[in-house]
């Protein structure tokens, strides 16, 4: 038969002190759908364990860290060792919930972090998570490395987590042509032979790298005609779109074409990229046409607003 969460009157975490939606940075927002409530029309306590894995997923996102691949580069994975929940009170149908977690300590081998699910100001769920880092085959720990150690601790204290570097294409060819590579040749299918091109030797290039040294995005930065810049080659790893890197990069390359005294600024917008540039002062000039395939559209915008 399903558990019932009980009502606790002093809503409480883990060492028994009172946890408030002031005590976390990381919120990740969800909506209760309908197969994850029980017969007591309230959430099945087996899913909260879900909620706090699909915003852990999350978590590393904050990080600007794509997770397998950073592990990787960190000679490591991080295993569940213990996850405890604690019900103060149930979750119902189409409740938006949001769920909250920081990292609050960092051992020799483990992390463990705090959890809560809130509905507004309402505590509903604690938890605590802690993962062991680990050799990702024989599965035999190993001491947290000092970056992912520094990155997370970063983030918690609310420092800056990506670091935006400009320069020429001989200076950050490195970290550019192969995420570019992973984006527009592997992903979109555009052939190798057009995605590197002349113009990167003359372009200014901008790359975005997280705390592990990683590179998450970067974009270019031509000279279309003289007083109009050309933007292109904007590209964000596929784990992180959506977490503003693009504007990042987009606002870097901006300054830059403002600088050396441009008034106006144009790019060839996929389709699927319109509304990103649009919220950023672009609009569209001219039809709909085809590059590699896929279908793009001209926008522009004055760097004088």
């Amino acid at each position: 038969m399903p558990m019932r969460p009980g009502r606790l009157p002093m809503p409480s975490s883990h060492d028994g002190q009172t946890m408030n939606r002031q005590d976390f940075r990381f919120f990740h927002r969800l909506r209760v759908r309908w197969a994850e409530v029980d017969m007591q029309k309230i959430v099945f306590n087996a899913h909260y364990l879900m909620y706090f894995d699909t915003a852990i997923a999350d978590y590393w996102r904050a990080l600007f860290m794509p997770y397998e691949e950073g592990l990787a580069r960190l000679g490591g994975d991080l295993f569940v060792k213990k996850a405890v929940i604690e019900f103060h009170a149930s979750a119902r149908l189409d409740d938006r919930v949001d769920v909250a977690l920081k990292c609050q300590r960092i051992g020799t081998s483990s992390i463990s972090f705090a959890g809560a699910i809130f509905r507004g100001d309402q505590l509903l769920i604690t938890c605590e998570l802690i993962y062991v880092f680990a050799d990702p085959v024989s599965q035999t720990s190993r001491p947290v490395p000092d970056l992912l150690r520094d990155t997370l601790n970063a983030f918690e204290a609310g420092h800056e987590m990506v670091r935006l570097v400009t320069g020429r294409w001989d200076e950050l060819a490195d970290a550019a042509a192969p995420l570019r590579t992973q984006v527009f040749v592997q992903e979109q299918g555009v052939p190798a032979d057009m995605e590197l091109d002349e113009a990167d030797a003359t372009a200014i290039h901008a790359v975005a790298f997280n705390r592990l040294g990683q590179p998450v995005a970067t974009g270019r930065l031509l000279q279309a005609r003289p007083g109009v810049a050309k933007v292109g080659r904007m590209a964000v790893h596929q784990v992180l779109r959506g977490e503003g890197l693009g504007r990042q990069v987009l606002h870097a390359l901006l300054k830059d074409a403002a600088a050396r005294g441009d008034k106006e600024v144009e790019l060839h917008a996929q389709r699927s990229a319109q509304k990103f540039y649009e919220g950023l002062g672009f609009s569209t000039h001219g039809d709909e046409f085809e590059e590699a395939g896929i279908a793009h559209i001209e926008m522009r915008r004055t760097l004088n607003d």
